[in-house]
């Protein structure tokens, strides 16, 4: 199991909020942030990527990670038919162990980092076995930090809709040339700090 019965379910309604949108106002948004600022599928891949990077960087102490499995959905219309363009997103796993009582300590880093990259935070989930946090950007990213049912922590970041295109991968992202068949989700990283019960 790849994350947890509940975190995969979090993640696909998240990935289904953040597609192409079920309602009147997030089709709006979506075609404002089109507007705004058109994106293909390469660039919301590469857009992705250095919001994880920047994020994991925010981090002290420093914690290891792993690529996580990239995913991509198709946008349709209200009738499903093809729009031409497909959500992104990108994720990270983090290898580190991050103990129940360091997590609330990870999430505030992680918040205010992303509230300074300006980001709006939409959703926070304070539950000490299962945390959250979701937030929202003008440009059209999102993103999001979730802890799994084994403890695992990880991080994606979406661009919802972006013009159909063909991408490229980091390397060592699971699933693709030159990467491992499968992702990575236990972690399995001891750090005096964030593993630590104190």
């Amino acid at each position: 199991m790849r994350r947890g019965a509940g975190p995969v379910v979090l993640l696909a309604a998240l990935m289904a909020l953040t597609a192409c949108g079920q309602t009147k106002d997030d089709h709006q948004q979506v075609r404002q942030t089109q507007k705004v600022r058109a994106m293909n599928m390469q660039q919301a891949g590469e857009g992705s990527e250095k919001i994880l990077d920047a994020t994991l960087a925010a981090i002290r102490p420093p914690v290891k990670w792993t690529y996580g499995a990239p995913m991509q959905e198709a946008c349709s219309t209200d009738l499903n038919e093809p729009t031409g363009r497909t959500t992104v997103t990108r994720s990270r796993n983090i290898l580190t162990i991050v103990s129940p009582h360091r997590r609330g300590s990870l999430l505030g880093v992680v918040q205010r980092h992303w509230e300074s990259a300006g980001f709006k935070v939409t959703s926070v989930r304070n539950d000490e076995s299962m945390p959250w946090l979701r937030a929202t950007r003008a440009d059209g990213f999102s993103v999001s930090l979730q802890v799994g049912s084994v403890g695992n922590v990880f991080l994606s970041a979406s661009f919802a809709c972006a013009e159909d295109s063909e991408m490229t991968y980091p390397a060592g992202t699971p699933g693709k040339p030159g990467g491992p068949k499968g992702e990575q989700v236990r972690p399995n990283e001891r750090s005096e700090f964030w593993s630590g019960e104190g």
